[in-house]
C-alpha cells in the first residue's frame, strides 16, 4: 500500500464509531453517573484536609487541583483516542492503553511497555479496593453514630460495618453498567441535600473568618495533597463512563460532561471544605457529618441517606476492578478457556463476592478514615491521574508532534515530576501517621 494512502487511512479512521457496546449511556447518564462516581465521601473529608493545609491556602489548592486534575483527564481520553486510531481499534482500557502508548514512544521507554499493563492495573486495582473500603467505613461510622443515640449498650463499629454487607455483595452481583444510572440520579440528590444540611449547620453561629490560620504545617501538607486527589480525582470511573459513551466525542467538548461535571465537582469541594473548616477548625472530624449534633433529626437523618447513596455506590465502583481481573487475567487462564459460559459465570459471581469479603477485611484493620483516604488518594491517582496520562501523551505524540521547541515534551514531564513528587511526599506522611495510629493499638474495628 502507498505509505500515503495508509496515513489518510488512518487519518479517516474514528475509532467512536466502532465501538461494540452492549448498552451504551446517553449524555445525561453519562452526566449522572460521572457526578455521583466522583462526589462520594470524599467531599465530606476535603474539610479535615484543610486543616492540614490552612484556610486561604486550601481554597487557592483546591481550585487550582479541579482544574489541573480536569486538564489531565483530557490529556488521558485524547491520548486514548490517538492510541486507538494508530491501531484501528474502537477502544482501548487504560492499562493497554498505557502499554500500547510505551510501544511508539521514545526508545528508552519502549523496553517498560510490557509491564506497562501490569502496573497500571495495580494503581487501578489498589485505587477501587481502597475506595471500596473507605465507602464501608464511612457506612459504618455514620449509622453507629446514629443508633448509639438510641442504644443504651454502645455496639462495636466492627458490627455496623457488617451490617451493609448483604447490600453490597448483592450490589457488587449487578452487570448492567447503565442500570446504576437511576442509582446514580438517587445519590446526587442525596448529595445535594447533605451540601443542604452542611449549609444548615455551618452557617450557624460561625466563629471570625480570621481565626482560621492561612496556612496550615507544611509538614503536613501532603495529607491535604492525598485528600484532594481521592476526593476530586476518580480516573475509574472517568474512563469507565467515556468508555460505555453512545456518543464519546461530546465527553470532551467545551461544554461536555467532563468540563461541566468536574466544574460543578471543584466548586462543591471548595465550598465544602471551606464553610466546614470555618466552623469546625481544629476539631473538624474526617467526615464532617460526624460533627453534626448526634441528637438531633436532621442530622441523624442526613448521615442515613448519604449512607445509603454511599452504599448504592459500592457497585458502580466495584465494577472496574472485577473487570480487570477478570477480563484481563482469570478469564484468560486454561481452564476457562475450555470452560462453558455456565461455570465462567459462576466463577466470575465467586470472584464478585470475594472481592466485598476481602473490601470488608480491609476496612477493619484501617486505624484511621483520614489517613487512609489521603494515602490512597496520594499513592494511587498521583500516578493514574497525573504522572500517566503526561507520560502517555509524550508517547502518543513521539517525536515530531511536540510542538516549537518540544515545549508540549517540557510540559509533560512537569506533570510527571508533579505526581511522582505528590505520590512520595503523601504517601509518606500517610504512613507515618497511621503508624502512629497503629503503635497506640487504634484501629477502626476496635471502637
Amino acid at each position: 500500500m502507498n505509505p500515503n494512502q495508509k496515513e489518510q487511512d488512518d487519518e479517516d479512521y474514528d475509532p467512536h464509531l466502532h465501538r461494540e457496546l452492549e448498552d451504551p449511556s446517553t449524555n445525561f447518564e453519562t452526566f449522572l453517573n460521572l457526578l455521583k462516581g466522583v462526589l462520594g465521601t470524599g467531599i465530606l473529608a476535603m474539610p479535615e484536609g484543610f486543616k492540614y493545609a490552612g484556610m486561604i491556602n486550601g481554597i487557592v489548592c483546591t481550585m487550582l487541583i479541579g482544574i489541573f486534575s480536569t486538564y489531565c483527564f483530557h490529556v488521558l481520553v485524547r491520548s486514548q483516542y490517538v492510541l486507538c486510531k494508530k491501531n484501528k481499534i474502537g477502544l482501548l482500557p487504560y492499562p493497554h492503553s498505557m502499554k500500547a502508548a510505551l510501544a511508539i514512544g521514545p526508545k528508552w521507554m519502549r523496553r517498560f511497555s510490557k509491564y506497562a499493563g501490569g502496573i497500571t492495573n495495580f494503581f487501578l486495582i489498589a485505587y477501587q479496593i481502597g475506595t471500596l473500603c473507605v465507602y464501608v467505613i464511612f457506612v459504618g461510622v455514620n449509622i453507629k453514630t446514629v443508633f448509639d443515640q438510641y442504644i443504651e449498650r454502645k455496639i462495636l463499629l466492627t458490627f455496623y460495618i457488617l451490617m451493609s454487607l448483604p447490600l453490597c455483595l448483592m450490589l457488587m452481583c449487578v452487570k448492567n453498567f447503565k442500570m446504576f444510572a437511576k442509582v446514580s440520579l438517587f445519590g446526587n440528590v442525596v448529595a445535594l441535600l447533605t451540601i443542604g444540611v452542611i449549609g444548615y449547620y455551618v452557617f450557624q453561629d460561625l466563629p471570625s473568618f480570621g481565626n482560621r490560620p492561612a496556612f496550615g504545617n507544611w509538614a503536613d501538607f501532603p495529607l491535604y495533597f492525598g485528600t484532594s486527589l481521592f476526593a476530586i480525582q476518580s480516573v475509574p470511573v472517568v474512563v469507565s463512563v467515556e468508555n460505555n459513551m453512545a456518543t464519546p466525542a461530546n465527553f470532551l467538548e467545551r461544554f461536555g460532561s467532563l468540563n461541566i461535571g468536574f466544574g460543578i465537582v471543584t466548586v462543591l469541594y471548595t465550598i465544602v471544605a471551606m464553610m466546614g473548616y470555618w466552623k469546625y477548625g481544629e476539631d473538624i472530624k474526617s467526615s464532617i457529618t460526624l460533627n453534626f449534633p448526634a441528637e438531633e433529626a436532621v442530622g441523624q437523618s442526613i448521615r442515613v441517606l448519604y449512607s445509603i447513596s454511599i452504599v448504592s455506590s459500592y457497585g458502580l465502583n466495584g465494577i472496574v476492578p472485577i473487570r480487570i481481573i477478570w477480563d484481563d487475567y482469570v478469564a484468560n487462564l486454561q481452564y476457562f478457556n475450555e470452560a462453558n459460559n455456565c461455570k465462567k459465570l459462576m466463577w466470575e459471581y465467586a470472584l464478585r463476592i470475594v472481592m466485598v469479603l476481602f473490601t470488608f477485611l480491609m476496612a477493619l484493620t484501617i486505624p484511621h478514615l483520614g489517613l487512609f483516604i489521603s494515602l490512597v488518594g496520594g499513592f494511587c491517582l498521583s500516578m493514574l491521574g497525573i504522572a500517566f496520562p503526561a507520560l502517555m501523551e509524550i508517547c502518543v505524540l513521539w517525536p515530531d508532534r511536540l510542538g516549537k521547541h518540544k515545549w508540549m515534551l517540557w510540559k509533560d514531564l512537569c506533570i510527571v515530576a508533579i505526581g511522582f513528587v505528590g505520590f512520595g511526599a503523601s504517601c509518606y506522611a500517610s504512613i507515618r501517621d497511621i503508624y502512629t495510629e497503629l503503635s497506640a493499638g487504634n484501629t477502626i474495628g476496635s471502637t
